[in-house]
C-alpha cells in the first residue's frame, strides 16, 4: 500500500478560509481577569461619582492615588495571565512591533491639540488580532510610549487601562469574519470616533478631583450629590478637554477612512503567514544509527 501523499513542499500552514486568526485565544482565566480588572477600573476612574455622600471615601482624597498604585499590579496580572494562557512567541513578536510602533506614533502629535494617530492603529490592530491582543496592546503601548515621552506620573496607569478598553473593544465589534471593505472601514471609523471622545471623557475623570477649590463651578465637591457633581464634571470636560477630544476623534476618523483598508490588509496578511492557529510543532529526531537527511 503506497504511503499518503504529503503536501508539497513550501506551503505553509493553512487556516479555515473565511476565519479570522487570533494571536490570543481568551480562555476562563483570561476573561475572569478581564472582567475584574475592567471592574476595578471603573471603581478607580468613577470613584467620584459612585461614591455614597455618607462614606469615607467620598470625603477622602487619598482615593486616586489608591487606585493609581492598584491599578498597576492589577494590569500586570491580567498581561501575565493572557500570556500564559495564550500568547505564544509569534504574537508576542506581533506585539513587540505593534506597540513600538504605537508608541513612536503617539509623540508625532505632541503639543499639538488632537493629533494622536496612535487611536487609529489601536482600533485596527484590535480589529484584526482579537479583544485579548487588543487590551495587551493597548496596555503595552502606552507604558512604551509613556517611558518614550517622559510621561510617567499617576495618571499612566489610567492611560494603560483606557487605551487597553479601546483597542479590547474593537476587537469585540460584530462581523470580524464576514465584513469588509467600505462598510467594515465605516464601522471602525465611528467607533473610532466614539472611542476617542470616550477616552477623553474617562481620563478627565482620574484628573478632575485634584483641581477642589481652584474653580468652584467645575472642581469636584466631596459629598455632594451625584446630579450636583455630574453637572460640574460636564461642565469640566467642555471647559477643559473637548477642544482635543474632538480634534483626536476627527483625525481617527480621517486615517481609517483613506489608510484603514491598506492597513486591515497588511495586518490580515501578516496572522496570515504568523499561522496563530497552528500549534508550532518540531521534527523527531532520527532514529539511533541513521543518518540524519
Amino acid at each position: 500500500m503506497s504511503a499518503p501523499p504529503h503536501p508539497p513542499e513550501g506551503d505553509g500552514p493553512r487556516t479555515v478560509p473565511g476565519r479570522q486568526a487570533r494571536a490570543v485565544r481568551l480562555g476562563p482565566r483570561s476573561v475572569a481577569a478581564l472582567v475584574l480588572v475592567s471592574a476595578i477600573g471603573v471603581m478607580a476612574f468613577g470613584w467620584p461619582l459612585l461614591a455614597d455622600s455618607a462614606s469615607g471615601l467620598a470625603h477622602s482624597r487619598d482615593a486616586p492615588w489608591l487606585f493609581a498604585a492598584l491599578l498597576p499590579m492589577l494590569l500586570a496580572v491580567v498581561v501575565a495571565t493572557i500570556a500564559d494562557t495564550g500568547l505564544d512567541a509569534k504574537a508576542i513578536a506581533m506585539l513587540g512591533v505593534l506597540a513600538a510602533a504605537g508608541a513612536a506614533m503617539r509623540p508625532l502629535g505632541a503639543g499639538t491639540a488632537g493629533i494622536e494617530p496612535m487611536f487609529f492603529l489601536m482600533v485596527l490592530a484590535g480589529r484584526v488580532l482579537g479583544p485579548g491582543f487588543g487590551f495587551v496592546l493597548g496596555s503595552v503601548s502606552m507604558f512604551a510610549s509613556a517611558l518614550l515621552t517622559g510621561g510617567v506620573g499617576p495618571w499612566m496607569p489610567f492611560q494603560m487601562l483606557s487605551m487597553g478598553w479601546v483597542s479590547m473593544g474593537a476587537g469585540l465589534l460584530p462581523g470580524p469574519d464576514r465584513l469588509r471593505g467600505r462598510r467594515e472601514l465605516a464601522v471602525l471609523a465611528a467607533y473610532g470616533a466614539v472611542s476617542a471622545l470616550l477616552y477623553g471623557l474617562v481620563m478627565n475623570l482620574q484628573g478632575w478631583p485634584y483641581i477642589g477649590g481652584l474653580a468652584s463651578g467645575v472642581s469636584f465637591v466631596p459629598g455632594d450629590p451625584l446630579d450636583q457633581n455630574l453637572a460640574r464634571y460636564l461642565a469640566y470636560c467642555l471647559a477643559t478637554s473637548l477642544g482635543w477630544d474632538v480634534p483626536r476623534a476627527l483625525v481617527t476618523v480621517l486615517l481609517t477612512c483613506t489608510l484603514g483598508g491598506t492597513v486591515l490588509k497588511a495586518l490580515r496578511r501578516a496572522t496570515r503567514r504568523a499561522a496563530f492557529d497552528v500549534p508550532v510543532s518540531f521534527p523527531s529526531d532520527p532514529p539511533s544509527g541513521t543518518a540524519a537527511p
